[in-house]
């Protein structure tokens, strides 16, 4: 019996050496700023990153700069970014599966009168 626990736990070891550095390669994030035309970033403004093969809609909130953040994002999906202020939208960017970079940076402008 002992052998049996004791085959099952390495064999859990060994999975968990391969899984944890397959699952830390496989995350990236983006982040930005939303502005206006002007070029001032837009406080409290809806950033929504869509999953372009779920279809999920993941929001955040802009902080006083303007500043949004994802993070934990498919390296294999491709993300739509836009963003919304006082009823204005952003023109919608993409984040593609192609960059491979693990930090993407993609500023959103909002173009308000």
């Amino acid at each position: 019996m002992n052998r049996k626990i004791t085959t099952r736990v390495l064999c859990l070891l060994i999975f968990l050496g391969f899984a944890v550095p397959s699952a830390s390669q496989t995350a990236r994030s983006v982040s930005g700023t939303v502005r206006d035309r002007a070029g001032n970033p837009l406080p409290k403004a809806v950033v929504e990153l869509e999953n372009k093969v779920t279809l999920l809609i993941r929001s955040y909130i802009t902080d006083a700069e303007g500043r949004y953040f994802f993070g934990d994002l498919s390296t294999e999906v491709d993300f739509t970014l836009k963003a919304q202020y006082k009823g204005h939208w952003s023109k919608t960017e993409t984040l593609s599966k192609f960059n491979e970079a693990k930090h993407a940076h993609i500023d959103l402008v909002i173009p308000i009168d």
